[in-house]
């Protein structure tokens, strides 16, 4: 696990051994950043099921001005600390331990709003229509921005959605699914 591009191109990340925590591999992040391309320099970012932290460093290291990090686990935001540290970001950051559906309505009621959600919850939840019917119902991603699951690639996202929301893309890589929704401009 490494940084792809930008700032500390090339450096290696920490994550916990073992299969509690999956990281996104370095093939999956790079063909996500290529579909998204440039990253404006004031986006907001928020990292749900954050992990190692690897996906919202890599927005980062390409320049978003700050990324919020959400996990309900210690050990997991232990990595991301870490990490942020190794590549000098933490005053472009925040740690929130906290599982996401407290997270996102504490985002609603602080008017806090997001460029760019990145959600990658256990696979064996499956829960990632509740994520995005939640995201989309409290309000948290601003017109224009981009909210992108990492699921597995049984567990469809967009097919139950009813919310003015533009089909970016959708790619299967092995078991795993990345769906991105970009929402309408105002």
């Amino acid at each position: 696990m490494r940084i792809i591009s930008g700032t500390n191109k090339g450096k290696k990340l920490y994550a916990p051994e073992g299969m509690s925590v999956r990281p996104t591999s370095d093939k999956i992040k790079e063909s996500l950043f290529n579909i998204i391309g440039y990253i404006n320099e004031d986006s907001r970012v928020l990292d749900l099921f954050a992990g190692s932290g690897n996906v919202g460093i890599e927005f980062l290291a390409r320049g978003a001005e700050f990324c919020c990090f959400v996990d309900a686990s210690h050990k997991s935001l232990s990595y991301v600390k870490k990490n942020l540290e190794l590549c000098n970001f933490q005053d472009k950051s925040k740690i929130i331990l906290s599982d996401y559906e407290k997270a996102i309505i504490n985002f609603y009621k602080n008017n806090e709003k997001f460029d760019y959600i990145f959600a990658d919850p256990p696979y064996d939840l499956k829960c990632c229509i509740k994520i995005v019917k939640s995201i989309f119902e409290n309000k948290i991603l601003k017109p224009g921005g981009m909210l992108i699951i990492e699921s597995d690639k049984s567990e469809t996202v967009f097919e139950s959605i009813d919310i003015n929301v533009i089909k970016y893309k959708e790619k299967i890589y092995g078991r795993t699914r990345i769906s991105i929704m970009k929402l309408a401009e105002d």
